[in-house]
Formats: structure tokens, C-alpha cells, sequence
């Protein structure tokens, strides 16, 4: 297993290299033996293939092995928290006492009866292996229920087709993307914002003004675009995008008219951002230094900053009234939104990189996606992690069926989890599907040629048909098409049996995190000035978040 994670680290360092701009004669060497780590690692792959190997769907383990580092943890915690619009009314609610156990379990049970949404789960929905229950005459026939939806949605996505279509016009890499309506907006390393019409295919918009790449995106609200419009004498359809960049400004983009209406300046490189659609709203960003900023979306004034994280912000998200946001070293911050012109976000949860598992790390993005009382992360591994925001607690998903796996990007849309993998071993594409809120996997989603995909956006059509958008090397749009029609889809779908069989293990029981961290943070000295010329060149080029910014 050592050889298999030196690998794995040198292959993960040339795909980072691989989307840098400047290379060095060195850093040319290391991809050019790409090929050759490839052909090795695949044969390492066949000696230790078999059942030991696949990881499997880790619930929550008896055996805490890492100290919690947390601050106003709650005392007891109900079987079944408020919904989002209430979950922070005070730490009162989470003080309650916890219900039955018996009652517990069939609260569990009626989550399971449906796929579930994009909006917050009304209970503490963990992911659970529902053919292993054995439950009562009720639950069973719940249970049951389940499993035929979940076997019908499996037939259904066996016979889904999508068309891919390329969108052409950004000179580098594409670093994140969201959908408005019938738009697609896309941020570029290449410094610009572009807008796409969607049914066409066509650039609409080349949204110039950044000096430095393109990190994050976001999308107000249209009733919070509307208030910002009639301030502009705008239509009161204007629709909004937020962008921000490495050069320290977050601007604001009227999409009609393609022009940038107001620029703040947060002397940090901003690395991510989200729309908080509560009060007045605010603008949240996280920056390359750690800090977290939040901004009035009625004055634009900097109503706070705080030094949140030790290493650069990469994921800042949004749930009512709860703020995420997460950081290279694998911290997960869990803030609530007051909705007060000062100091706004109250810090309710920190759980540091070695509490979620995630720490000692080789400084990779990391991507969050709340539903809940839980935070879907992906961080460059095979697995998703599963962070219990409220307890601490953690649970891994198998997002790969070996550990040469990459997982760049997470996402929820209509009753499914959406995530990416990259196999480091033979620069396999695909998206894999995971219904929930009981996270079994469905499907896998890949094509001829597929590149690594970076970022993802989704939504629905009013007949209630799939669109997609993927970024990364190429920027593709996805689009369902009819499966009784004729014509062929540019998707291969498929089922990894070794994933469809994933076992419920201990956290603790699982080794397989702590030594492959434990390595990503070694210096491979084993090849002398093949692996490295000395460790700070190393360690910019194992950082994805590096690579995209250089």
C-alpha cells in the first residue's frame, strides 16, 4: 500500500501541475512521466484488488479516536431539530431531551419514503444501509416502500439520455459556474465572467473587469435583485450574478446589460462567496488568508471580518438562516446569520481538519454542500465525507471503487446527490448519483474522453427535465433528452457493482484515512530531484487551490 500512495500522491501533483500556466523544466519532467506512474499504478491495482479494498459507507463509529474541538456545543440534541427557518432560535431547542429511541427510529424510517430535495431535511436523516434493518410490521412496509422507489429510480436513470454540448470562449481554465433561468455564467482563470444562452448554446455576454482569475460565483434571489434594481432605475427583472477574484474585488454584474454596477474591494484574494437570502441580505466571502467577511447587500458596507480558518476559505455556503464555510486544512466553520447591521454571523461550530478527518492534508479544495444537519464534503479523496454539524460526529461515502480516486466537487439537486470522480490511475471521468437523504448510490454518468470535471451547477426544466453545467478543462452543458426518442445520448450510463455493495462500517474501524493523510504531508524522497527540488516547491505544487490561482 506505501508504493500505492506514492503514487497516488506524485499522479495527484501532476494533475495539479497539469492546469498551472507556467511550468518549470522540472515540472515538465514530473508530467512527462505521467504515463509511466499510470501503467505502474494500474498493476499495483490488480495485485491488491478484492473485497479489502473498496471502502465502503462509514456511519457513525462508538470509537472517538480524535478530541472535539467545538465551540457552544449543545448539552443534548433532540432526535428531530426544527427546520432551517428555526433551527438557531436560541440554544433552548437543541437543549431538549432526546426522544425515545423506538420513536427515533421510526422518524428515520418515514425519511426514507421519498427521494427527498433540495430543501433542508426535517430530521437527523443519517445515511443508512435500509436492506440491513430489521424493523417492525410498520417500518417494514416503509422500508419496503423505499427500496421499490429506490429500485425504480435505478430503472429509470438506466434509461436517461443526455446530449453534451461544448461552450467555447474562455482561453483558460473554468474555475466555478451557476444557472440563472435560462443562463449559464461561467468564471475563468482567464479573468472573465461569461454568460450563455442556454437553448442556443451561444456566448451572450463577456463580462470584463477582473485583473486576476475568476474564483467563485454566486446568484441573488430575484426578489433581492429586484430591490437592487429599482435602486439602479433598472428593470425590476434585472437578474444579478456575484464574482469574485484573486485580485481582491467582488463584483456585481447586471446580466441585461452586461455591465458591472458595484465593485467591493476586500484587500484579500476572495476564493469563495454565497448569497445569504435572510434580512436585508448579505454577501459572504472567504479569502486565500482564512478570513470570512460578510457584506450588506442594502449598503455593500463590510459588516464583518473574521480570521475563521488558518488556511485560504474554499467553500462558503448558505442554508436559511446558516452560514458554512471551509478551508484548505480541512476546518469546517458553522456560523448563524442574525441579521444585524454589525457583526451579523455568530460562530456556533468549529470542527478543526483532525476532528472531521480531513486534516494533514496535501492543502486540497475543500467543497461543502449542507442538507440538514449534515455537510457533504468532498477534499480530493475516493470517499465524501459526512460531517454531523451539531455533534461532531463524521460518516465517509464511497465515491470510488479505489483509492486512486479524486473527488473535486459536491452537489444536491432534486432528490439526488451529484458528485464528481477523476481516477488518478487512468484519467476516468464520471458523476455519480446517490439518492437521498439515504445517500444509495444510483448511477454513474461518464463519456469518451470525459475531462476532470471542477465545478458543477444544476436545475430542473419546467416539464421537470435535467440541465446540467460542468467546468473545468472544457465547459459542458447537459441536457436530458427524451428516453422514448430516437435519439441517442452522448452518456454512457453505468452501475459499479463494487460501489452498489458497499458495507456499513466503524469509523473507527477505518485506518485508511489517517495513513493516507499521514503520507500526503511526507516528502517523497525515495527519487531525489525527480519528486522534488526542495519542500516549499513541493507543497505549491501539491495544492489544487495554488495551481488554479498561479
Amino acid at each position: 500500500m506505501g508504493e500505492v500512495r506514492k503514487l497516488q500522491k506524485k499522479l495527484r501533483q501532476i494533475e495539479n501541475l497539469e492546469i498551472k500556466i507556467n511550468l518549470t523544466p522540472e515540472e515538465r519532467f514530473k508530467i512527462s512521466r505521467k504515463a509511466e506512474l499510470r501503467s505502474r499504478l494500474a498493476e499495483l491495482q490488480l495485485q491488491l484488488s478484492g473485497p479489502q479494498q473498496t471502502l465502503g459507507i462509514v456511519e457513525d463509529g462508538k470509537k472517538e479516536k480524535m478530541k472535539r474541538q467545538v465551540e457552544d456545543v449543545p448539552k443534548g440534541l433532540s432526535s428531530q431539530p426544527p427546520p432551517a427557518s428555526k433551527i438557531l432560535k436560541g440554544e433552548e431547542e437543541s437543549k431538549a431531551p432526546a426522544e425515545p429511541v423506538q420513536a427515533a427510529k421510526q422518524k428515520e424510517a418515514e425519511i426514507g419514503r421519498g427521494q427527498g430535495g433540495t430543501e433542508p431535511a426535517k430530521a437527523s436523516d443519517h445515511c443508512q444501509d435500509v436492506s440491513k434493518s430489521q424493523p417492525d410490521s410498520d417500518e417494514g412496509h416503509q422500508l419496503r416502500q423505499a427500496e421499490a422507489e429506490f429500485a425504480s429510480l435505478k430503472v429509470s436513470w438506466e434509461k436517461v439520455k443526455f446530449r453534451l454540448r461544448q461552450l467555447e470562449g474562455h482561453s483558460d481554465i473554468v474555475t466555478c459556474v451557476v444557472a440563472v433561468d435560462s443562463l449559464v455564467v461561467s468564471g475563468s482563470r482567464d479573468t472573465t465572467v461569461k454568460v450563455w444562452h442556454v437553448p442556443t448554446a451561444a456566448e451572450l455576454k463577456n463580462l470584463g473587469g477582473h485583473t486576476g482569475g475568476v474564483t467563485c460565483l454566486a446568484a441573488p434571489p430575484p426578489e433581492y435583485c429586484k430591490r437592487l434594481a429599482w435602486s439602479l432605475s433598472l428593470s425590476d427583472k434585472e437578474r444579478f450574478i456575484l464574482s469574485g477574484s484573486v485580485d481582491c474585488n467582488v463584483k456585481i454584474w447586471a446580466l441585461s446589460i452586461g455591465q458591472c454596477v458595484k465593485s467591493l474591494y476586500t484587500f484579500n484574494a476572495v476564493t469563495a462567496l454565497c448569497f445569504v437570502a435572510e434580512g436585508d441580505g448579505y454577501i459572504i466571502t472567504g479569502s486565500d488568508g482564512g478570513k470570512v467577511q460578510a457584506w450588506s447587500w442594502e449598503t455593500f458596507q463590510n459588516c464583518q471580518s473574521v480570521n475563521a480558518h488558518q488556511e485560504a476559505v474554499t467553500s462558503v455556503q448558505s442554508q436559511g438562516p446558516l452560514v458554512f464555510s471551509g478551508s484548505t486544512e480541512g476546518g469546517v466553520s458553522v456560523w448563524e446569520n442574525r441579521c444585524s447591521d454589525r457583526d451579523p454571523l455568530r460562530l456556533l461550530h468549529h470542527w478543526s481538519g483532525q476532528v472531521v478527518g480531513l486534516g494533514g492534508g496535501s492543502g486540497g479544495r475543500l467543497v461543502l454542500s449542507p442538507r440538514g444537519d449534515r455537510v457533504f464534503l468532498a477534499y480530493g479523496r475516493a470517499w465524501l465525507k459526512i460531517l454531523h454539524w451539531r455533534t461532531g460526529t463524521t460518516s465517509r461515502l464511497t465515491n470510488h471503487s479505489s483509492i486512486t480516486g479524486v473527488t473535486d466537487c459536491v452537489h444536491q439537486t432534486g432528490g439526488l446527490l451529484i458528485s464528481s470522480c477523476y481516477d488518478l490511475a487512468n484519467g476516468e471521468s464520471v458523476l455519480n448519483l446517490f439518492m437521498l437523504p439515504q445517500c444509495q448510490y444510483v448511477a454513474s454518468l461518464t463519456w469518451p474522453d470525459a475531462p476532470r470535471i471542477l465545478c458543477f451547477a444544476a436545475w430542473t426544466t419546467g416539464s421537470g427535465d435535467h440541465r446540467w453545467v460542468t467546468g473545468g478543462q472544457d465547459l459542458i452543458v447537459w441536457e436530458q433528452l427524451p428516453s422514448s426518442g430516437r435519439q441517442r445520448g452522448d452518456v454512457t450510463v453505468r452501475r459499479d457493482s463494487r460501489m452498489d455493495s458497499c458495507l456499513l462500517e466503524s469509523e473507527g474501524d477505518t485506518e485508511d484515512d489517517e495513513e493516507t493523510e499521514d503520507y500526503e504531508d511526507d516528502n517523497d524522497n525515495g527519487e531525489g530531484s525527480d519528486s522534488r527540488s526542495d519542500g516549499t516547491e513541493d507543497a505549491g505544487s501539491s495544492s489544487w487551490l495554488r495551481c488554479v490561482l498561479q
